[in-house]
This record gives structure tokens, C-alpha cells and sequence, in this order.
């Protein structure tokens, strides 16, 4: 019988995947107020990593304190950050075998925000906000403070905190490095000319818009083991009429491949309010069709990916290597092991949780 290609390994990199279910990277605004993770994150993450999913990637975290999405993002800049996800990380791997990734980020103009169930609007420097940083003075929304246009030098220093983030990742022996440049964050900011208004080396044409992120990819690929993937997740478009598009995502996907990127995970829009999309099933699998079909690199799907079988297809069409599911996964934990019941897989599962195997699904765990 052969096997369902959602249950085939992949490698990306150095590192072999059981099987290409990703569990993508979701904020959970659920740090201590210095970036530091909370016993939520040991609950949080020990859950998904007992899914059977083939990756588990750690959400978006700040490589300085004025690069969180909010006040209580996940930071990764301080000793005691990193003291705090060693804790939250031997827990988790101590009860499974899953490879753990982790999402380095700056938020930009998109920093110093309250969390979404508060409203997730900008924060207030009187109620504990601070000024952003991005590539022009260019606010993320009408009525929002100008973020600072980055100097030379704060670009510099930006670079510095991402190998200095990556640094710490290698030293808890992370599997895996994913840069955060989709969603209009920082690294987004600057391939955008709706966000990048610059006239020097990092504005402009599409070489100079590509410089900043070309160069952090460089500089953290130095320092982290060369047997790990290093990889980029991108907005491929930021459905806003002269912004960043598949063309140009096209010409930086080429960009990173020769660089030895890994991975491209292809996601959609952050950048404007003023985006308009058709949201449905699959709506932004077109970004990963298009990439795979321009480079040899494993390219990630994601985009209201539910169903096994919708997973399958996507696979199976060449449409990407591997399917990514964030809020999917929140919803049931368990889809891993609900996938390969559907479509005649086995999944692991831990040695506690195997009694609850359906007698007519023998077979189902490794």
C-alpha cells in the first residue's frame, strides 16, 4: 500500500521530518513582560508536540525588547530569556521525539501593540508603549505615532540581534531557524515600497528593498550549525495595489536559494490595512505553487488548510513539500493522528496515549 504523501519524510536541510505536517509558528502574547516564557508555553507547546506532526515551530520571537509584537511577546535577546526556553524545552523533549523550530522577528512599525483580546491596537506610551522602529516614517495605520526611519547604525545593530538571537538558538539546540519576513513585520517592511520610502542602499529598487533580509539570512546562516536549516517565511503579496508581489517574492525566493536557503514558507498580506483578499480554503496555496515551480528549494503551504484530504491534494499536486496549520491545530491538537485515520497512515504517538487507539484503527500509531 502506498503511503499518503502528507506521511512521507521530508528533509529540509539537514533535518529529516517524519512526515510533512508543520504546526506553524502563533503568537500566544503569554510572556512574563521581559520576553521570558510562562508555564503557558511548557502547557501550550508539550501539547502540540505530542501531535504527531512532523515540526513544531516556536512562535514569533523578538530578537530585542523593542522588536515584540506587544509588551508580553516571547523574546529570545536576554540570559533570562533563553534560561526560561531551555526550561520550557527539556519538558518538551522529554516526552517527545518532535523537531523543534523557532521564528526569529522584529516587529517594526507593527511593534507596540496590545495584545489581540484587549483590542490589539497600538499601544499608548503612557500605558507602557514605546517608539517602533521601520525602514521609513511611515505608520502601519492613519493616526498611529510615525515609527523612526532606522539609521545606518540601528540597522547595523539589527543585524547584530539576530545573530545574537540565533546564537542563543543554536546553543538550546533548536532544530531548525525560521526568519520572520511576512505579515508586515520589519524584514516585510523593507521588500515593501508601500512601507520603504528610503533612499539609500536599502530602498528603492528591488535589490536594494532585498538588501536587509539577504544579509540577515547571511549573517544568521554563519553562525548557526550548518547540518540545520535556516529558512524564510514571506508575505508573497501584500494584496495591495503597488506593494510587494508574487513577482517580486519570486526574484527573492531565487535570491535566497543561491544563498543556501532551506525553506521558503509562503504566507500572505500584514503589511496594509488597505489589503483585499478573497479568504477561502487554500487561498494562499497560489504562493507556494508559484515558488516550487521557480526553485528547488521545499516550499510550505499554508492558507485555511483543514482537511486531510485538502492537505493530501496540495501535496500530491506538486503544489508545495509540506502543508503548515497554526489556528487548525489550536482547534484540535490532535490532527495528525485524525489525518492519518482518514487517509490510512500511522502516526507516532506517546507510549501513555496508545491505549486509546480505536480497535478500528489498529495500526494507527508507529
Amino acid at each position: 500500500m502506498v503511503s499518503p504523501r502528507l506521511f512521507t519524510p521530508l528533509t529540509l536541510g539537514g533535518l529529516s521530518l517524519p512526515n510533512r505536517i508543520v504546526i506553524a509558528p502563533m503568537c500566544q502574547y503569554s510572556a512574563d513582560g521581559e520576553g521570558s516564557m510562562t508555564d503557558w508555553h511548557t502547557i501550550h507547546l508539550g501539547q502540540l508536540a505530542l501531535s504527531g506532526a512532523g515540526l513544531l515551530i516556536i512562535e514569533a520571537t523578538a530578537v530585542s525588547p523593542e522588536g515584540r509584537i506587544s509588551p508580553w511577546d516571547h523574546g529570545l535577546y536576554s540570559d533570562a530569556n533563553e534560561r526560561a526556553l531551555a526550561r520550557t524545552l527539556a519538558a518538551v523533549r522529554a516526552h517527545s521525539p518532535m523537531p523543534i523550530g523557532i521564528q526569529l522577528c522584529h516587529a517594526g512599525r507593527k511593534a507596540s501593540s496590545r495584545v489581540p483580546w484587549e483590542g490589539g491596537g497600538q499601544l499608548p506610551l503612557e500605558e507602557g508603549g514605546w517608539d517602533t522602529l521601520a525602514p521609513s516614517a511611515v505608520p502601519y495605520s492613519p493616526g498611529q505615532r510615525e515609527p523612526r526611519a532606522m539609521t545606518t547604525a540601528q540597522i547595523e545593530q539589527l543585524k547584530a540581534d539576530f545573530v545574537a538571537s540565533a546564537e542563543r538558538a543554536a546553543r538550546l539546540g533548536l532544530d531548525l531557524i525560521e526568519l520572520h519576513a511576512a505579515h508586515g513585520y520589519l524584514l516585510h517592511e523593507f521588500l515593501s515600497p508601500l512601507s520603504n520610502r528610503r533612499d539609500d542602499a536599502y530602498g528603492g529598487s528591488l535589490e536594494n528593498r532585498m538588501r536587509l533580509l539577504l544579509e540577515v539570512f547571511d549573517a544568521v546562516r554563519e553562525v548557526f550549525p550548518a547540518d540545520k536549516p535556516v529558512g524564510v517565511r514571506i508575505s508573497g503579496s501584500d494584496w495591495v495595489e503597488g506593494g510587494w508581489d508574487l513577482e517580486q517574492s519570486v526574484v527573492l525566493a531565487r535570491a535566497l536559494e543561491a544563498r543556501g536557503c532551506s525553506f521558503l514558507h509562503c504566507s500572505g498580506g500584514g503589511l496594509s490595512p488597505d489589503q483585499r483578499l478573497d479568504l477561502g480554503p487554500n487561498y494562499q496555496v497560489p504562493f507556494a505553487r508559484r515558488i516550487k515551480a521557480e526553485t528547488t528549494m521545499p516550499v510550505i503551504a499554508v492558507g485555511l488548510i483543514t482537511e486531510p484530504e485538502q492537505a493530501e491534494g496540495i501535496l500530491v499536486g506538486e503544489e508545495a513539500d509540506a502543508v503548515a496549520l497554526a489556528r487548525g491545530m489550536l482547534y484540535d491538537p490532535r490532527w495528525p493522528w485524525h489525518a492519518a485515520a482518514r487517509l490510512g497512515a500511522s502516526v507516532h504517538a506517546p507510549n501513555q496515549y496508545l491505549r486509546c487507539q480505536p480497535r478500528t484503527l489498529k495500526g494507527l500509531f508507529d
